[in-house]
């Protein structure tokens, strides 16, 4: 038995099937945005979990065919979006080695939002030491390395990126509950220095500005120290504007702390280019 539509169902099925191959662009946004709801519903139904935003803005000024610098603002909270996170600025520069491998350097400078400490006595209940939360800068400078393929409409990159942090000492003021009287507590400087591996896939969508991509970054410090997972999207609003939005989730680590919870983060990025 042979079934057979009519020309005009046939045209409409066909025109159906195109509309959903070219994706016009309106329709990634929604995706996204519906997924990242799904992913925040998950987030609030877990104690051990932790909501933040993240907001940057960077402006890239290309030099010639090789060189090109770039200068970038963020912002994130944490304590799902209630508290200030970490303020900090960057500047780097990226060279063109070869068509698919380019490598870039950078510093930034981050004043964090310390959170606050609580030490108990021996028995686990009675307090000892209070720590308040405080602000302090940190130095960090980076070298990285990034190479990538294409595969049919699939873009896949790695990026190897080596980074220094260090924390110059200061003073923590803390409450002792033995004396209750307030003192000054002198934290030595200390240096970290870290291996992130980042693997990345994007999406060329045929005839549209919005490419979603997808990634995971390792971290590593003489041993594996934290894993990163994103999904976002960039959109392309003219020639030289493009903002991002993305979800990212840093599950608890083996060796975290007592207390440390899961991050989910909510992401907003503005970008120019000239």
């Amino acid at each position: 038995m042979i079934c057979r539509l009519s020309t005009k169902r046939s045209q409409q099925i066909m025109n159906s099937m195109l509309h959903f191959q070219n994706m016009k662009s309106w329709h990634g946004p929604r995706i996204i945005l519906t997924l990242l709801m799904l992913c925040l519903s998950m987030v609030f139904y877990a104690q051990d979990n932790d909501f933040g935003l993240w907001y940057s803005v960077g402006v890239e000024k290309k030099i010639d065919k090789r060189w090109s610098v770039d200068v970038e603002g963020e912002f994130r909270t944490r304590n799902h979006a209630r508290t200030a996170d970490r303020w900090s600025v960057g500047v780097s520069a990226d060279y063109k080695i070869k068509k698919r491998l380019k490598g870039s350097a950078g510093y930034d400078f981050l004043w964090d939002n310390d959170e606050e400490k609580i030490t108990l006595e021996d028995d686990g209940m009675t307090y000892k030491k209070w720590t308040p939360s405080c602000w302090g800068g940190r130095h960090r400078v980076h070298a990285d390395l990034t190479g990538n393929v294409d595969w049919s409409r699939l873009n896949i990159s790695l990026r190897e990126r080596w980074q220094y942090t260090y924390r110059p000492e200061k003073i923590a003021t803390r409450f002792d509950f033995s004396d209750e009287t307030w003192e000054d507590n002198a934290v030595r400087g200390k240096g970290d220095h870290v291996l992130r591996s980042r693997l990345q896939v994007e999406y060329d969508i045929p005839a549209s500005k919005f490419e979603p991509y997808a990634s995971v970054e390792l971290f590593h410090s003489w041993s594996l120290e934290q894993v990163r997972y994103i999904f976002g999207a960039n959109w392309k609003l003219a020639k030289q504007h493009q903002v991002g939005l993305y979800y990212r989730q840093q599950p608890i680590n083996k060796d975290a702390e007592e207390g440390e919870k899961s991050q989910h983060v909510i992401g907003l990025s503005y970008q120019f280019k000239f």
